[in-house]
């Protein structure tokens, strides 16, 4: 409501053309409609055009097997492309705040988010820009007060069982109140530190890239060719953002992990031909360039050390998948708040319970990979997923057969049978949970 008031002055100034408002109804909560109608009139009343659009996003959510937040934001932002054509406007402006980057940035640091996350909220991207980002949420309320404007809030703000709204109303009182008074500006000021690292890591990939045809062919090439000794002659944290952003764009977007990141920067300490697989692809190194193919459908992996018995399946949630190779089904099923005992479960039970909020969609069932690490909980730090099977003195032989739950970043959600992620751990008996079940086939022991 703030910007919209802010942006009409800007138009009497003659600073801009305003060219309508465009509402999106998720259909999420029972006073959506009355947020509908407030917008509608306040374009009739500014005399601007309207834009209303209406989804059952929980349905999509549903249908997707993603989280109501990730389908939410797609279906909102697909929302407001399809409205700027309509509307034929230059940009669409959103209301993001100096708190909303501050919250962002909490978040995806406690998710263990790199320079691309920590980045946070983009003053412009593409269309989308946020002329308040730089405002504080009081500020602009402050300005709605004293000029006596009208406006409607979300009652799911006050929703602390969203992470975001726990860290709105709990985290980030306490860090100012115990640690430093200004933090929402230093988080901020963090946030645009990250952006103009990933900005310059960004420079140093099309750098990397620009002598190779095949890297702007697409979004996602057969091949690409780095130059070894100018990889080598980079700073170590441009030469893992190079090879790891040269690995996803052959991979067509499949997650590609540290661990996938580190095997491909180790081919670059020897001169003999060896290769790696990575998700969908495989780097070779090739005299003095490493060479990332896509893999054809079909054709077996190249990891010269991955085990004979290789597999990587999709996991639906709610759904199963078989895991011939294992001779097992994984299961995963969501389950509301409060309605399974988690401490009635063993850590090495064939059935565990996670965190819901912590799934972003794509979760996936395979077998281990060199350099696999988790964190088991009670250890208090990563291990080696090779070295938690030695100390549970799990045979060679069976150690490649072990189903591993992994998300959608390639984190291990889940050693079946074995144990969870610290980071995956219900410490809430209000969250909702991801209940994983590993069912064995056949007389599997």
């Amino acid at each position: 409501m703030a910007l919209a008031h802010i942006v009409r002055e800007l138009e009497a100034a003659g600073e801009l053309e305003v060219a309508g408002i465009v509402h999106f109804n998720h259909q999420l909560r029972d006073t959506a409609g009355r947020d509908e109608r407030f917008s509608a009139g306040l374009a009739e009343s500014f005399g601007w055009r309207v834009v209303v659009e209406r989804e059952d996003v929980a349905a999509r959510a549903r249908r997707e097997h993603r989280s109501i937040e990730h389908a939410a934001r797609t279906a909102r932002y697909a929302c407001f492309e399809r409205a700027r054509a309509t509307l034929r406007a230059d940009v669409v402006a959103l209301g993001h705040t100096r708190d909303d980057q501050a919250e962002t940035f909490l978040l995806r640091l406690l998710r263990g988010a790199g320079p691309k996350g920590l980045a946070g909220i983009h003053p412009r991207h593409g269309p989308i820009v946020r002329p308040v980002l730089c405002c504080r949420r009081h500020e602009l309320r402050q300005l709605l007060a004293a000029r006596r404007i009208a406006y409607v809030e979300d009652e799911t703000n006050a929703d602390v069982t969203i992470p975001r709204n726990r860290v709105r109303a709990e985290l980030l009182p306490l860090l100012e109140r115990r640690f430093n008074p200004a933090v929402v500006d230093v988080l901020a000021d963090e946030a645009e530190l990250a952006r103009e690292m990933w900005l310059w890591l960004e420079d140093g990939w099309k750098s990397a890239v620009e002598s190779a045809p095949e890297a702007a062919s697409g979004p996602a090439p057969s091949g690409l060719d780095l130059d070894v000794a100018r990889l080598e002659a980079a700073p170590l944290a441009l030469r893992r953002f190079v090879v790891w952003r040269a690995m996803g764009v052959v991979a067509g977007g499949r997650p590609v992990s540290f661990a996938h990141v580190q095997a491909a920067l180790e081919l670059l300490e020897s001169e003999a031909a060896r290769s790696i697989d990575g998700p969908g692809h495989f780097v070779q190194r090739s005299g003095p360039r490493l060479v990332l193919r896509r893999r054809h459908p079909g054709a077996r992996p190249r990891l010269q050390q991955a085990p004979p018995n290789f597999f990587d399946y999709a996991l639906s949630i709610p759904g199963e998948v078989a895991v011939p190779e294992a001779d097992c089904v994984v299961a995963a099923a969501p389950h509301p708040a409060g309605t399974i005992e988690v401490g009635t479960l063993r850590a090495t039970s064939n059935v565990a319970v996670v965190r819901c909020d912590r799934y972003a969609g794509d979760w996936r069932v395979r077998n281990r990979r060199p350099g696999d690490r988790f964190r088991p909980i009670g250890v208090g730090g990563q291990k080696k997923l090779q070295d938690f099977f030695v100390d549970r003195k799990l045979p060679r032989q069976r150690r490649d057969t072990v189903p591993l739950v992994v998300d959608e970043c390639d984190r291990i959600v889940w050693v079946a049978g074995f144990g969870i992620d610290e980071a995956f751990r219900v410490t809430d008996p209000t969250q909702a949970v991801i209940m994983l079940e590993l069912k064995l086939l056949g007389g599997s022991a």
